[in-house]
Formats: structure tokens, sequence, C-alpha cells
């Protein structure tokens, strides 16, 4: 909507026309909404303006998760918009998610006027603060008013609300009286001709200032370490290469996360350890690679050996991640640096120990031997021989989302480092389930590069409602579905020696059969015959459309082949060092 544009008939409708001319001018371009009736009057807004795509999802989580992956895939914020009631509720799994995760959502709740709650009025629930402590700033607007005034107050409320998504989502309660519908009443006509241009013109997106560079001396020590967390870098060459500078600068190893860009863009320059959830699992190694000093990036990886060897070595550690949130979960003796991998540089008082960074690369180079030998000879169905052929075959540059259970952990344990590209994301902000389908099409809707989602049967289930999207869908996702008949994460957990009641209230089996539900929602489904099909299926991706390739495992040996994978490498790592 230009402002030449604005719709004058009633206060609801310029109230709303307002409310979006300054979120387009503050940077939002994209809207999910779900349908009802309370938030008319910001649907209208929405619909009509030509700046934001706004995209319409039925069902309510499903549409917050979507928007959690635009957010994600854009770094911008997004507006979600819903009626009031119980609607809303619906958004809290997504708001946590964007919370933990530090995505920009934008929430706008449509509710009743103050006088039509607390009186057995249809659709009115209590909702200030309905997501309590989950959001970074929460405002209920007033009641629209077709004043110059409470149009200031609308325009500076809402442009502060955008630039607070920046540090997560930002919720609006947004009371309506009708008319809800554009039918003209000659509230708002007094105002033509006074909101105009000049009444906006100094809106813009929030300038994104780079934080100063923030030097650390490093106190003598020859045995230090690097880890590289999760992490959603904006750029993520770029985060990777300052990780390995620093690297290379200090003589350190850096221990990378699957979900980090420096396992993606590793272009040489460091030595760079992914096997290193396998070379700790002997007591010997973990021993001698036990280090006194440690620099993690953005948070710790999603390895319990590692995580289990660090809060036991207690190395001085100093954490640098954006934000100003605690992320060191092992309560070590930690230090916080709020800032990006970019701005963060070192200088050293003292050589590092070559024999140290040496070690790992030995240990490296034998643990992950041991596992591709084993993947490759792998000709039956193991579910971690997906996530390591995805690894080999997918096209370089492709977004991958990840699912959480099993499926993030496989992507651990068995993709190797590679400078081939490609951009990982993930809702591991809560580490749910929550919202998977819809996130990983949030994030291949409107992309110019095909994206593949790794995810296992019960995430997929738990949100498919989120196929209901498949129509909406601007661009190619490709599903890889591990199905193992139910939740095999909890095969690795000691509640698996415990049956009854282990099989049917933890590992939850199902019998779905994924090609008619995928014919439901006209999504083509694939049944992977063998890995000879399956990289077929995965080397070269469609152009549009929504894929789902299943892959039939069986949970409970595939949890026995991992132990058996991990002892040999190991022992392997073990016998390189000896």
């Amino acid at each position: 909507m230009s402002l030449l544009n604005l719709d004058f008939r009633t206060a609801n409708t310029l109230w709303s026309g307002v409310l979006v001319e300054t979120l387009a001018r503050c940077g939002v371009a994209r809207a999910v909404i779900s349908p009802g009736s309370r938030s008319a009057p910001l649907v209208f807004a929405f619909a009509r303006h030509p700046r934001i795509e706004a995209i319409p999802v039925l069902d309510e989580r499903s549409a917050a998760f979507f928007a959690v992956g635009l957010a994600k895939r854009h770094g911008a914020p997004v507006a979600l918009v819903c009626t009031s009631g119980t609607a809303a509720a619906n958004f809290f799994p997504a708001v946590i998610e964007a919370h933990e995760s530090g995505a920009p959502l934008l929430v706008f709740t449509a509710d009743r006027p103050p006088e039509l709650r607390d009186c057995a009025s249809g659709q009115a629930i209590d909702q200030q603060k309905i997501y309590g402590g989950y959001v970074a700033f929460y405002h209920e607007l007033a009641v629209p008013e077709a004043t110059e005034p409470m149009l200031r107050y609308l325009r500076q409320t809402a442009a502060h609300a955008c630039a607070r998504t920046q540090a997560g989502p930002v919720h609006l309660n947004c009371p309506f009286r009708d008319p809800l519908v554009p039918v003209e009443d000659s509230s708002a006509r007094a105002l033509e001709g006074k909101i105009d241009e000049d009444f906006l013109a100094h809106l813009a997106p929030p300038p994104s200032a780079a934080p100063a560079v923030t030097l650390w001396q490093r106190r003598a020590t020859a045995r230090g370490l690097i880890v590289a967390g999760p992490c959603r870098s904006p750029d993520p060459a770029a985060h990777a290469a300052a990780i390995v500078r620093l690297a290379a600068a200090l003589g350190w190893p850096v221990l990378a996360d699957a979900l980090s860009p420096v396992r993606h863009h590793a272009a040489g320059g460091a030595v760079v350890v992914t096997a290193y959830d396998a070379i700790l699992r002997s007591e010997r190694t973990a021993r001698d690679l036990a280090p006194r000093q440690v620099i993690c990036f953005d948070g710790w990886p999603t390895s319990k050996v590692l995580r289990g060897w660090l809060e036991s070595v207690q190395a001085e550690t100093v954490m640098v991640s954006s934000g100003v949130a605690n992320r060191d979960a092992l309560h070590g003796r930690t230090r916080h640096l709020d800032l990006p991998a970019e701005s963060f540089c070192a200088e050293t008082t003292s050589p590092a120990d070559p024999g140290y960074a040496q070690a790992w690369q030995k240990a490296e180079a034998a643990a992950r031997a041991s596992l591709d030998g084993a993947l490759d000879a792998a000709t039956y169905p193991f579910e971690g021989k997906a996530a390591w052929l995805l690894a080999r075959h997918l096209p370089p540059a492709t977004p991958v989302f990840v699912a959480s259970s099993m499926p993030v952990r496989d992507v651990e344990y068995f993709w190797p480092a590679d400078d081939r590209r490609r951009t990982f994301f993930f809702n591991r902000g809560a580490n749910g389930i929550d919202g998977t389908l819809s996130s990983a099409l949030g994030v291949a809707h409107g992309s110019d590069r095909p994206a593949v989602l790794l995810t296992g049967d019960l995430a997929l289930l738990h949100d498919a409602n989120g196929f209901l999207l498949r129509p909406k869908l601007r661009g190619s996702l490709t599903i890889v579905l591990i199905n193992n008949h139910g939740g095999g994460i909890f095969e690795h957990l000691p509640v698996a020696r415990f049956d009854p009641p282990f099989e049917e209230f933890f590992a939850t089996p199902q019998e779905t059969d994924f090609a008619r539900l995928c014919a439901a929602h006209g999504a083509a489904h694939v049944l992977v015959r063998d890995w000879k099909h399956f990289i077929e299926l995965v080397s070269v991706l469609p152009a549009g459309g929504l894929r789902i390739l299943e892959v039939r495992t069986d949970r409970k040996s595939d949890a026995a082949m991992r132990k058996k994978f991990f002892a040999a490498a190991s022992a392997a790592a073990e016998q390189a060092l000896a």
C-alpha cells in the first residue's frame, strides 16, 4: 500500500494501514496470517500492501513455525497475525523457539476491546502477556482512534517493536471494535491530507552497525581448543573464515559442530575435528587430549559426550556469542563476550604446542576413516548413512534443515568437514520437534536454491498440518524421511531397558502410510529402494514443489550399529595416538 492509498473509510482501516506501512518502512517484507474475524482490519491492510508478501496459513502452530523458518532464512522481522482467543495460544511453541534462537518474529494477536473481556464474550481470553518472558518486548496497542496524536503513538510503537525484534520475538496485542470490515463510517475522513508522506518519511530499517573488535589476550598455555557450536550466521562463510583465522593464529584445533558454518566452509588453514564424539569415548584419549583453555563460539555442540568431557575438564573458557543470554549450560570457568565471531581476535603470549593440534589431527583422521569405511560398507538401510550420503551427494550451497532428535545427532556423528558451502537451518533453541515441516517450508519458500529437510517420522507427523502449506510454497523442498516407526533416539536412553512401558509410551510406534498422506496433500512421494537409488534422488534436486523420499529403517538394529561404529572409531583414534 502506498501512502496515497491509505484507507480512510474507518478508524480501523486507517489505523491498520498506518501500522502496516510503518512495518514495511522498517524492514518487514513478509506476513504470515491465520484466518479469523477479529483480526480482519490487520488482514486487509497486510493483504493489500504491495511491498509485503502476505501468506495465509490455516493452522496457527504451523503458521508460527513457518514464520520462524522465514525469519531464520532471511534474518529480517516477519509479521505473524492471528485472531483473538486460543489462536494466540497456538503460537506459543514457535514463540518459545524464536526466543531461544533469537529469530526476529513480530507477533500480532487481535483481541476484543476491554469492554468485551471477562464477560463471557466469544473468543475472548486473557491475552495480556500470554507469552510471558519469552518475548523481548510486549505492548497492548490502544483501541484504534482516528486522531493524529494517536496515530503518532502507533507509528512510534510499531517502529520500536520492529527494532526490538533484533533481540528476539515481540508481541503486540491489538484490540479492535466493530466495524471490523472496511465499510464507510466517515470516522477517519477528517485526516485525509494530513496523514501523508511526511508523516512516515523518516522511517527506515534499523542500521546493522558492526560491533567494535574485541581483543582477547591469551595467557601462557600450550594446550588450547576452539569449539564452534551451532550457529545461524547471516554470512556463514565470513563466520567460518573468522574462526579458522583465529585457529591458525593460535595454533589451536577446532571442534566443529555439524550446525556450525565451520564444518561446511572448511577450506583449510586449521585442524578441523568432526569425529570428536567417537574420539572422546575412549577414557585414555579423552584424558590425553584435555585442554587448559577453550574458546567456544555460539554455544556448546549437540554431543553429550563432548559436553560431559568439557564439564569434567573444567578448562578456563571464553564464550563468544551475540546477545547477553547465558549460553554455558556446563557452568564452567567461563567469561562471556557479547559479539559475533568476526569481531573477535586474539593476541598470543606464548606459542602453542604443535603436538597438541597434531594429536587431534591424527585422532580425527583415524576415527573418520573408521566411520567412513563402516558407512561405505553398510549396504543395509542404516539411517545414519542417509546423513553421510547427503554430505557427499547434495549439490553445493544447498539449504539444509535438520530436525531435532536423531537426525541432528546423525548429522553431527557422520557429516564430515567439507567446503561445499551448504547452509544449515535448525530449531535448536528449545531442541523440540515442534513445527519441523513448517519451519523447513519457511526456509525453502522464496529460496533461489532447492532445499532439503532431514527428519524422522515422528517429527514429521507431529507437524503434519504443515503439508497444508504446499500450495503456498514458492520454491523446492525435498524431505528425506527416516521412517523407523517410532522415536529412534529413545533406543539410546536408559529407559529403553524397561519394556513395558518403553515401546508404547516412549518409542510410540506409528503405522502411517506416508504415500497416502502425501497423495492427500498433492505432494510427491518416493519409497527409496536402496542407497544407489537414494544417491540418484538427492544428487539432482527438483526446481520446485514438495517431494518426500521415504527411507525405511529399523531403529533397534540402528542403535546397535551406532554403538558398534563408535567403539571401532574410538579404538582407531586411541591406537593412532599410542
